[in-house]
């Protein structure tokens, strides 16, 4: 234990601050580049509304954070105190850039709206979205705990982790092998330092070494045509500055962004949750934060982001332990607030954003996608592997609907002509979107009446099944509707109308299944079973 006088900044806060300002830059670049072009959305709606809000968020947590770092160490008399790492949640920024922000882009250009005018309604949607996970995370925050208690973590941990490997893993993969010379050193020497532990000379930190190296490479064979991309031109220097200003804007998407609720809330949940574990990893590591100032200050950087502009969720990063044995303590949270909120307001973040390439920044994205998966198969019981897996599917079917030309863009005539094709079963097409639509919560409950069956514990198996039978039937997951809104089954015609009553039925017939044998002696957990 350390008990001389804290101190602001300490060399260890260098290492730090470079992983913590990368792992946050990598996020923003993705958010801009999945909406830049993967929607065709507009840069500037993106880098002067969308990016000065959320990076304020940013600036306010990780300001916070490092008081609270400065409190415990007064507290405690100890100088090795570190400050809980803050940023961009990285699954559901880009979970909600691929499946709110840009499908809500271009159903407001199908309905009529020219580009400026879809970017501006898009951007009022996010800030509600952001508002409503805001609000959702401040109340769980007193609640969270039960949350952690009810759902076992294979529901929890597995939805996560699909959500890693499906959309924050496989998505970058396609950018690092779009330059495969620039990106694959890059993510050689991410996984040369962050996977296998192997310090560089010098102790040079592996993200920012990685970020250098690949950043030389590109601009040393891109003008020559060596990358495999097209062609080359150098970023123009242009800074996109905004002002993240409280306004009531968001109220105009409030209406619109309700659809998306069943993807939103379980992000913000799943930050609740993450807080939590990250909070006792803190403790264990000997720094004990209270949890609730912990989950308290994400939710409000969350809603003040929201209230400004800000289209992406905060949320505390795991791997406070990692931080703290690079050296770091209170400074380099102070310094990564500082840069990405004032260098987001002022334009800077947006031009670094543009000045590095994508294949670059990705390798920092496969690493998180890596480490949440591996985390979950290790956080959970052994016996509930089974379970994490299978919470993975969810996520896959939407990454097929995403990827297989997004059912948000396929014109209602088209989609109906498609499912007219069908035979005997359901159509492989409405199926895919089916099974795509409210994914985190499918994720989460499939996980969890899986967790529920292995333990032998049917009753509660059984009563999962039947939240999703619930669910189905009115949509809140398994939509028919090709933009995955809620609705009345009874309303729907045709093949669509089929989905929730089929699903619903199946998830119900299953439910008494289980409920039945549930009456049998060999379901009953025996004696010395882990449960």
């Amino acid at each position: 234990m350390t008990t001389s006088r804290p101190r602001l900044f300490v060399l260890g806060d260098l290492n730090g601050f470079f992983g913590l300002l990368f792992d946050n830059l990598t996020v923003l670049s993705f958010l801009a580049g999945i909406l830049i072009f993967v929607f065709g959305f507009p840069a500037d709606v993106i880098y002067t509304r969308m990016i000065p809000g959320t990076a304020l968020g940013v600036l306010f947590g990780d300001l916070v954070y490092t008081w609270m770092a400065f409190r415990l160490a007064k507290k405690t008399g100890r100088s090795d105190i570190t400050a809980m790492p803050l940023g961009l949640d990285t699954p559901s920024t880009i979970g909600i850039a691929l499946v709110v922000l840009g499908p809500a882009f271009i159903a407001m250009k199908a309905d009529g709206m020219d580009v400026h005018q879809a970017a501006m309604m898009t951007w009022y949607i996010g800030m509600a979205t952001m508002v409503m996970i805001g609000v959702v995370k401040v109340i769980f925050s007193f609640v969270g705990g039960w949350v952690q208690r009810v759902v076992p973590q294979a529901g929890l941990l597995g939805s996560l982790a699909g959500i890693g490997l499906a959309l924050i893993g496989f998505v970058p993969l396609a950018d690092i092998f779009g330059m495969p010379v620039v990106g694959l050193i890059a993510l050689g020497i991410v996984l040369y330092t962050l996977v296998a532990n192997i310090p560089l000379p010098k102790n040079i930190p592996g993200v920012l070494a990685a970020v250098v190296v690949g950043s030389a490479l590109y601009y040393a064979l891109a003008p020559s045509g060596l990358i495999g991309g097209g062609e080359f031109s150098l970023p123009a220097f242009e800074l996109h500055p905004g002002l993240p200003i409280p306004t009531l804007d968001f109220l105009q998407g409030l209406v619109p962004a309700l659809k998306y609720l069943p993807i939103a809330i379980p992000f913000g949940l799943l930050t609740v949750v993450g807080g939590i574990n990250v909070t006792e990893s803190a403790r264990v590591a000997g720094d004990d934060y209270k949890t609730r100032d912990i989950l308290l200050t994400e939710a409000v950087a969350t809603l003040l982001a929201g209230l400004t502009g800000g289209v992406a969720q905060s949320t505390p990063y795991i791997g406070q332990p990692a931080y703290k044995r690079m050296g770091a303590r209170a400074g380099y949270t102070l310094l990564t607030g500082i840069v990405i909120g004032i260098g987001g307001m002022l334009g800077i973040v947006s031009f670094v954003i543009e000045l590095i390439p994508r294949a670059v920044l990705a390798p920092i994205l496969i690493f998180v996608a890596l480490d949440v998966v591996v985390q979950s198969f290790h956080a959970c019981p052994r016996r509930h592997s089974w379970a994490v897996g299978f919470a993975f599917f969810p996520t896959v079917a939407r990454l097929l609907a995403i990827k297989l030309g997004n059912p948000e863009l396929v014109a209602p005539e088209t989609f109906t002509r498609l499912l007219n094709t069908a035979g005997k079963a359901l159509p492989d097409l409405l199926v895919i979107v089916a099974l795509g639509n409210g994914f985190i919560v499918t994720a989460m409950l499939w996980g969890a009446f899986l967790a529920e069956m292995i333990d032998k514990r049917l009753r509660h198996s059984a009563a999962y099944l039947l939240i999703l039978a619930v669910l189905a039937f009115f949509g809140v997951i398994h939509s028919s509707s090709p933009d995955g809104v809620m609705y009345l089954p009874w309303q729907l015609e045709g093949l669509m109308r089929q989905v929730p009553y089929q699903f619903a039925s199946a998830y119900a017939a299953l439910a008494a299944l289980l409920l039945l044998l549930s009456l049998t002696r060999a379901s009953r957990p025996a004696v010395g079973d882990a449960v």
